[in-house]
């Protein structure tokens, strides 16, 4: 079995430029056929001109065919490689957080193609999401456990994004012992999370940053939001002196654990609830003109391959131009988009034309995007995919 993969003429010019990634069609498959190795198979990658590239792992089922590892010669993937590339980020993330809540690693922006680790203080949520990572699973885990001597980790392996490496979905616990719930700190807030039932690993810390710049926005005023989850921006714009918080999402569990958190952080009775899809009741909320001075949408990805970007761009439009209808004089609207295919100014347009419709206008204040412990990769686009924009609603000019 070859441990070779040629690319195509021309076609390293990605790599080359920082890039992690071969897809399927720039593959030499006369000279080393993709149907000749196996998921997650580790292989040193050349161009046309036999020239190293560097080391990866392949899956010949996915159009992602290949991902980049390293660049250094003599270098293996196995646990010393991995515990190298967890100190790096580590030593990033401790200079950035007092606390240990943070996403540890990220995927490509960290050198670990396809693996998604946060940290709960003493727990870690890792998810795999590539068939090479998958092979690498027990090298990982030891790794983690070297570096971090964590209580326990749990694998969420339950994204359908591994059925596209052919892989099973799964959630286990690999190491140690995870409790129902764990706790975190956000912001002077404490959280309880579920990392075996929650959404994604748990928790966004992804949006941790827009929450801290969305409070100087808040005290006083009442808010409204929009697909809580479990309220993280609830519960901050509570302690922060919110005049009043409405959270609204489709699920009733995750309400309850909002409800629960308020509890945590003594703001009882200042957070209340709704539960039903945000378009119904921000429907039902206008039709009960009720009013709010700042409202938060913070929506799962309403586009995840390219083709569906018509439609979920008409799904943005109708849900800002629901809030907007919400929002009283002089209201701020924080919307955000966690879709990588609605580019940044995209989602402006499309926010703008709510707007319109509405017959309002903004004023753009500020912008946010992932938080630091979301590292973009400046050659890999697809690792910048979260946007955030904070904007004055007014009568229009």
């Amino acid at each position: 079995m070859s441990d070779l993969l040629r690319l195509a003429k021309n076609q390293d010019r990605r790599l080359r430029a920082g890039h992690l990634w071969v897809y399927s069609n720039e593959v030499d498959n006369d000279a080393t056929p993709l149907r000749d190795f196996v998921p997650g198979q580790v292989v040193n990658i050349e161009n046309a001109q036999r020239r190293w590239l560097g080391l990866g792992y392949v899956n010949p089922n996915s159009l992602i065919c290949a991902r980049l590892i390293t660049r250094t010669p003599k270098v293996a993937l196995d646990r010393s490689l991995l515990v190298h590339r967890i100190k790096v980020a580590l030593a990033a993330r401790e200079r950035l957080y007092a606390a240990p809540y943070y996403r540890l690693l990220f995927g490509e922006a960290d050198g670990v193609p396809g693996t998604v680790v946060d940290r709960y203080g003493d727990y870690l949520a890792v998810q795999l999401t590539t068939a090479g990572m998958e092979t690498q699973r027990e090298a990982l885990i030891d790794a983690l456990v070297k570096v971090l001597k964590p209580a326990g980790i749990i694998l969420r392996n339950d994204s359908s994004v591994r059925e596209l490496e052919g892989l099973a979905r799964y959630v286990e616990i690999a190491h140690g012992d995870v409790p129902d719930r764990v706790m975190l700190e956000e912001g002077g807030c404490r959280f309880e999370v579920s990392l075996a039932q929650g959404q994604k690993t748990g928790w966004f810390f992804d949006q941790a940053a827009n929450r801290d710049q969305f409070l100087r926005y808040v005290p006083g005023r009442r808010v409204l939001d929009v697909c809580s989850y479990v309220g993280a921006w609830s519960v901050r714009a509570a302690h922060a002196g919110a005049d009043g918080v409405v959270a609204v999402d489709a699920s009733a569990h995750a309400l309850e654990q909002m409800l629960h958190n308020t509890e945590l952080n003594a703001l009882s009775g200042r957070v209340s609830s709704l539960q039903g899809d945000a378009f119904q009741v921000l429907r039902d909320l206008r039709a009960q003109r009720e009013r709010f001075d700042v409202v938060v949408l913070d929506p799962p990805a309403f586009i995840k391959r390219k083709k569906d970007l018509k439609e979920g761009m008409l799904a943005y439009r109708r849900l800002n131009e629901a809030a907007l209808g919400l929002l009283g004089r002089d209201g701020l609207l924080v919307t955000a988009s966690c879709s990588f295919h609605m580019q940044r100014d995209q989602l402006l347009r499309t926010v703008l034309q709510a707007a319109r419709h509405g017959d309002r206008s903004l004023q753009l204040l500020q912008q946010g995007q992932q938080s630091p412990d979301h590292p973009i990769h400046p050659a890999i686009p697809e690792t910048a995919y979260l946007k955030a924009f904070y904007l004055r609603v007014l009568p229009t000019l």
